[in-house]
């Protein structure tokens, strides 16, 4: 199968994009256009938090299919995003205790395709990603999941911490993957929980750990000191089905 991300250029299809409803990933300015138009344009960006990038004329360039953009290109998403609400509501209906996989600013496209893909295998019942410093559900994330984004839910938040503070009140306890922590062995991952996986280059950021109920780390032996973040991923993920086959 082959996934297309969507690429509006021009100034009529951008607008209209917005008002059709289209899922709007990033939207790219040149850099000092403030006329009109694009002033409307930004207007129903800002309706749908849309991340808005001024850029130069060399990168819209880069950006565009043709060289009529106009000074404004958006980039729409390979698929539509959920609602966290969906992600729970996915769990009431098998009758299981949620398992949430969110993702604090991962930025590598086959990162991400790859975290999906391991979520549906584990049984999660969603993913959650941040709007700013992330990719999104682009056309390499949706090849590189192998067909999981068919299936599992991916909802974009302002917020991630905020957004774990949210899901606490409806039960969840949530374990982040970090060196500095507990081996995840001695844990008990059991229950309604959320797997916290950090950024390719720097892990979790602090204010997330922070709201974390547990930090935990992969007992390692070889002569590096880190994983990649989607194969991190599936070494947690699978501890957290191991324990939930067995409690």
């Amino acid at each position: 199968m082959r996934y297309k991300e969507l690429t509006f250029e021009g100034r009529n299809a951008v607008i209209e994009a917005f008002r059709s409803g289209k899922t709007i990933d990033k939207l790219f300015i040149l850099d000092g256009c403030q006329d009109g138009p694009i002033k409307s344009i930004v207007r129903e960006a800002k309706k749908t938090s849309t991340i808005i990038n001024y850029v130069d004329k060399e990168r819209l360039d880069r950006l565009a299919n043709t060289g009529h953009h106009q000074g404004v290109v958006a980039i729409g998403a390979a698929y539509e995003y959920a609602e966290v609400e969906d992600i729970l509501e996915a769990a009431r209906c098998k009758g299981e205790a949620p398992f949430i996989f969110v993702l604090d600013e991962i930025e590598d496209p086959h990162n991400l395709g790859a975290i999906i893909r391991t979520a549906n295998l584990a049984g999660a019942h969603g993913v959650i990603i941040p709007k700013r410093r992330a990719v999104g559900l682009t056309a390499t994330v949706a090849k590189t999941s192998a067909g999981a984004i068919n299936y599992t839910p991916v909802a974009k938040v302002t917020n991630i911490a905020n957004t774990i503070e949210a899901l606490k009140k409806e039960g969840l306890w949530f374990v982040c993957a970090d060196m500095g922590g507990e081996t995840m062995y001695n844990l008990d991952l059991k229950g309604p929980i959320g797997l916290v996986i950090g950024n390719e280059g720097n892990g979790v950021s602090r204010l997330v750990k922070e709201k974390c109920d547990f930090v935990a780390s992969i007992p390692m032996k070889g002569d590096i000191d880190s994983l990649n973040a989607s194969v991190a991923a599936g070494v947690m993920a699978f501890e957290i089905v191991r324990q939930r086959m067995i409690q």
